[in-house]
């Protein structure tokens, strides 16, 4: 697999300009998406009871750790299209897991920019945010980024599943990966106690920025969100990936084949 990976690597950079326009064409989504939190941020200067600064570093977080699960597992989006064209046996008959050939095949290394794009963005409002640094809070700003990247994974592989039973049906699956990403990036504080509770606990995407940005700054989480929540962000990866691993299982074993 790693052979293919590299492949796919050589094969996007031989064409240079093409590869970098891409890659700046991925850092300005990142850009694109913070600036709404900033305009909104501009009228209103507290959004769910955190003021710019605060929110920045929620999206920075939480944006990195989408940034890193789509850059490996953003492949996951093509099952639908190779359901349709009746291409997933192909890979089905190989003697390797099904998920790491679709994470190969198409590897899209130009993803990178966004997550460098948030990586600016952190580095620029850390220093900004009133944060009482202690050898925890490292740890916690290091590894939540990687906590988020498996949490978004895990959104990703268990739409995948999904996509054996509903076939055509991406944009049902998408509002939870991608509307999980956008709920990762704002204060989970503004979200519908329902949405609140459902992006915590089913698919942890409050995990991604808020809770652990609500323990940096030393600040309480709202109802239903109590702020040390955001330590647990690796165990919820786990739990999500549990669940994740459950829906592609199952919705492997449902594919009975295109019908070609």
């Amino acid at each position: 697999m790693s052979v293919l990976v590299a492949s796919r690597i050589r094969s996007q950079l031989a064409y240079r300009a093409s590869f970098w326009t891409d890659v700046a064409t991925s850092a300005g989504v990142g850009v694109i998406e913070y600036v709404e939190i900033y305009a909104l941020l501009s009228s209103v200067p507290v959004l769910g009871g955190l003021d710019l600064v605060q929110a920045t570093l929620v999206y920075a977080l939480a944006n990195l750790g989408f940034a890193l699960a789509d850059l490996v597992f953003g492949s996951l989006d093509t099952i639908p299209t190779l359901l349709r064209a009746g291409q997933l046996e192909a890979l089905l008959v190989r003697p390797l897991p099904l998920m790491l050939q679709l994470v190969a095949s198409d590897f899209q290394l130009r993803r990178l920019g966004r997550a460098v794009a948030s990586v600016v963005i952190l580095a620029v409002v850390v220093p900004l945010a009133d944060v009482d640094w202690t050898a925890g809070r490292v740890y916690l700003l290091l590894v939540t980024p990687l906590a988020g990247a498996a949490i978004y994974g895990a959104l990703f592989a268990a739409a995948g599943g999904l996509q054996f039973f509903v076939v055509d049906g991406a944009e049902i699956t998408n509002s939870f990966v991608y509307g999980g990403g956008y709920a990762g990036q704002v204060p989970g504080s503004v979200l519908l106690a329902p949405l609140r509770a459902f992006f915590t606990f089913v698919a942890p995407a409050t995990l991604t920025g808020y809770l652990p940005a609500l323990v940096l700054l030393g600040l309480p989480g709202p109802a239903l969100l109590p702020a040390w929540l955001g330590w647990c962000a690796p165990l919820f990866a786990v739990w999500a990936w549990v669940l994740a691993a459950l829906a592609w299982r199952g919705g492997v074993r449902h594919f009975t084949g295109a019908g070609g």
